[in-house]
């Protein structure tokens, strides 16, 4: 039986659909509609691509606890414990278990925030949130053959920490359980940006406040590229997933077109932009 409009209401729509976790869930639900959907990763951060060595400093962090630990980014500690959870076999209660009696320092509040989300809390905090903050609240303790494992941030090295420790005789263990987007995708991002100020989409769908944030991080980099991109969303439907996300686009000065009344999820946020759209 030929499809009908009915079957495909957003045929001859064109949609953007920033990435998120479900980004192939959500563009099949809109492809299965008849629309055109251009995807763009609008995602800073990433996993590590090879989750081996965080795991394997994790589970040396259980089996022989270091001396010390420092959490140099909240966004790291988050990662390992995500990590731990999607491998299974009780590793993440192991690492938090473990982790508890080791003295940690914490670059920051943020790291020790992500700790007590865990229960767990900083046993100190660097003198100012930056590597020289936590240098300078080291030195002058004797760190000879002290063991101490060191959460870093994206795939910065730290060698200006890392050096220190090693100079003044600890034993360094890094781990690094995430990385940044690469100029690819900030190329990718851009090309979004030229599709929506060219008009050539009929909605974007937002369904987290950070990809908000970025799309319009890589527009400032631009001339007037900001004020140009508010412009042109104030003739594309702008489509929010829920109330955090519309907030977010509001406080940015992008009106928000479409959004589920009451259930913030995929599948309600298609049916919005099928009544808009179709």
């Amino acid at each position: 039986m030929p499809m009908t409009i009915e079957d495909k209401p957003l045929a001859g729509r064109r949609i953007a659909v920033p990435e998120s976790r479900e980004l192939d869930l959500f563009a099949d639900m809109l492809i299965k509609r008849g629309a055109d959907v251009l995807r763009c990763p609008l995602v800073s951060i990433h996993d590590a691509p090879d989750p081996q060595p965080v795991l394997a400093w994790m589970r040396e962090l259980i089996e022989q606890p270091f001396d010390q630990v420092i959490l140099l980014t909240g966004e790291g500690l988050r990662r390992m414990l995500a990590l731990a959870e999607r491998q299974g076999d009780g590793l993440r209660d192991a690492f938090v278990a473990a982790l508890g009696p080791i003295p940690k320092l914490t670059r920051g509040p943020k790291p020790g925030a992500a700790l007590r989300k865990v229960g767990l809390r900083p046993d100190r905090v660097a003198v100012a949130p930056t590597t020289e903050g936590v240098i300078e609240t080291l030195k002058g303790e004797n760190l000879q053959g002290v063991r101490i494992g060191v959460q870093l941030y994206g795939t910065d090295p730290n060698t200006r920490l890392v050096d220190f420790l090693t100079g003044a005789g600890a034993q360094v263990k890094t781990v690094a359980p995430y990385i940044y987007a690469d100029d690819v995708e900030d190329a990718q991002v851009d090309r979004l940006i030229d599709a929506l100020l060219a008009i050539e989409v009929d909605a974007i769908a937002f369904t987290s406040a950070t990809q908000v944030r970025r799309l319009l991080q890589i527009a400032k980099r631009r001339d007037d590229g900001e004020a140009m991109l508010l412009s042109a969303l104030e003739r594309i439907k702008v489509a929010a997933v829920g109330p955090v996300v519309a907030d977010e686009l509001r406080e940015r000065g992008i009106n928000v077109d479409l959004m589920p009344e009451s259930s913030f999820f995929m599948k309600p946020l298609v049916r919005e932009l099928v009544k808009v759209l179709g």
